[in-house]
């Protein structure tokens, strides 16, 4: 079984890629289910309203609101559906919090590195996907029209975030693939497609 993540800034097609690689898997034959960060369980999709709705002006605050969401997402969802031999796929999960709250955000990124691990009790995803898009590209290709404080944050903060996922996979290159969010969708999926086939 596999756990895939999809990870990158919003609007370099995250969550259409989760979908269609989901489509795909299912399609073949291969049990999967898709889940979001945060979200995919009540406590998870009530932090993603709190998140989406009011500007926290602590970023540990929302750092921990994060965690807490993941650590319930990881035992109740992401673990089972393993167990039970079905493949995940997550639209996000700790590299996200690495890049925006650790790079983007400036808290420390050991810190985070400790948290996250024990937020997934180490579990960790066989592949992470992401979708690279210029930081001034971001607002144009927002598609829902919605803005959170992270959305309206300056261009140098997600430059800065960026970096930061860029600087993941550089160190972790044998589970990221690094994919241009520029290019059209469907030659992303059908490039996805080949690479994850082998890990079913």
């Amino acid at each position: 079984m596999a756990f895939i993540v999809f990870e990158g800034p919003d609007g370099a097609g995250k969550s259409s890629q989760a979908l269609a690689l989901l489509q795909k898997m299912e399609s073949s034959g291969y049990p999967v289910i898709l889940t979001r960060e945060p979200g995919g369980t009540p406590l998870g999709e009530s932090v993603r309203t709190v998140l989406k709705t009011t500007s926290l002006s602590e970023p540990l605050s929302e750092l921990f609101l994060f965690l807490a969401a993941r650590s319930e997402l990881v035992e109740t969802v992401i673990k089972p559906a393993l167990k039970n031999n079905i493949n995940v796929i997550s639209d996000r999960f700790t590299g996200s919090t690495t890049a925006y709250q650790g790079h983007g955000q400036g808290l420390d990124l050991k810190a985070i590195c400790r948290l996250n691990k024990l937020a997934c009790s180490d579990l960790a995803a066989d592949l992470t996907i992401l979708l690279d898009l210029p930081s001034e590209m971001i607002a144009s290709r927002k598609s829902d029209g919605a803005q959170d404080k992270f959305d309206l944050s300056s261009i140098e903060f997600h430059r800065k975030v960026r970096e930061g996922y860029l600087s993941i996979a550089r160190k972790e290159k044998i589970n990221w693939l690094v994919l241009d969010a520029t290019r059209a969708k469907e030659t992303l999926s059908q490039e996805i497609w080949t690479k994850i086939r082998p890990l079913l």
